[in-house]
C-alpha cells in the first residue's frame, strides 16, 4: 500500500502496486473500469449491464453478493459503494484478506473526484479521456427558470429521492430542485397527497421501471420519464448525461 491509498470513507486500503484483477460490486463502477481497461475486471454483479459485451464471472447482486465466489476469483481489489453495498458483506470481504475500495459521492464534483481516485489509485490506471469529457460537460451552470420536482424511485410503496443524494445534485445542476431535499431520510416513503408544492415529477426507469404508462398517471403535474442510468450512475455515462437528461426534462 502506498501513502494516500484511502477510499471515499477515509479507510486505508492495501492496494498492491500492480493491479491485474478487479471485481466490481456496482454497475456504474463496472462500466467505468471496463471502459477504461478492458480485461481488468474478472467479476461483476448480475446487475452490471454495461458494457453490453462484458464477459466476466457473475457474483449475484449488489445487496447479496456471493462472498465466497468473490474471494475465489482472487481479485487484487474489490470496487464497492457505500450506498449500493451492505457493510456486512464488505466486512466479510475485508476479513477474507481482500482490498475493498468503497466510493461514496453525493455530488457531481465528488463523483468525478471519486472516479479519478478509483481508477488511478485503486486500479493503478492512467486517467481516462472520458473522465475529462464528463468534467467538461458539467462545468457550465444551468440555464432557464428553475423547477421544483419530486423524484420517485419506487412504487408500491411509493419512495422518492430525499436528502444528500447524487441524483438530487445532478438535477439541481440542470435547474430542477428536489422538493424533498430537506427530508430527514435519503429515500423516504411518500404519500402523494402530502407532497410539498411541485411543478414536475421526474421518473427514472430504474431502480423501478417507470414509463409513460406506469407512473405519470398518479400525479397531477407534468411528468418527465428519464434514463435512470444517466440520472443515477456515475461513470462514462456522465459524459452524455447532461445532454440526455436536458432533452428528456424539456
Amino acid at each position: 500500500m502506498e501513502q494516500g491509498d484511502r477510499d471515499d470513507l477515509g479507510l486505508a486500503v492495501a492496494v498492491p502496486r500492480r493491479v491485474e484483477r478487479v471485481v466490481s460490486l456496482v454497475p456504474s463502477l463496472t462500466e467505468s473500469i471496463a471502459v477504461t481497461a478492458p480485461g481488468l475486471l474478472v467479476g461483476a454483479t448480475d446487475w452490471c449491464t454495461h458494457p453490453g459485451d462484458l464477459d466476466v464471472a457473475r457474483v449475484r447482486g449488489t445487496k447479496n453478493p456471493d462472498v465466497e465466489a468473490v474471494v475465489g476469483l482472487g481479485p487484487d481489489v474489490v470496487a464497492a459503494n457505500a450506498e449500493e453495498n451492505r457493510e456486512p458483506d464488505l466486512a466479510a470481504l475485508r476479513e477474507a484478506g481482500l482490498a475493498v475500495w468503497v466510493t461514496a459521492p453525493t455530488t457531481v464534483p465528488a463523483a468525478l473526484a471519486s472516479l479519478d481516485r478509483l481508477l488511478r489509485v485503486a486500479c493503478r490506471l492512467p486517467r481516462p479521456g472520458w473522465l475529462d469529457e464528463a468534467a467538461a460537460a458539467w462545468r457550465e451552470p444551468p440555464v432557464g427558470p428553475r423547477r421544483r420536482a419530486v423524484i420517485p424511485v419506487w412504487r408500491r410503496p411509493w419512495m422518492a429521492v430525499g436528502r444528500d443524494t447524487f441524483t438530487g445534485d445532478v438535477l439541481a445542476r440542470l435547474g430542477v430542485d428536489n422538493v424533498l431535499a430537506g427530508h430527514a431520510e435519503r429515500y423516504p416513503r411518500i404519500a402523494i397527497a402530502d407532497l410539498p408544492p411541485h411543478d414536475l415529477v421526474v421518473l427514472p426507469d430504474e431502480p423501478y421501471a417507470f414509463s409513460p404508462i406506469d407512473g405519470p398517471e398518479a400525479f397531477a403535474v407534468p411528468a418527465a420519464c428519464v434514463s435512470g442510468r444517466h440520472l443515477t450512475w456515475y461513470g462514462p455515462s456522465l459524459a452524455q448525461a447532461r445532454r440526455v437528461l436536458t432533452e428528456q426534462l424539456a
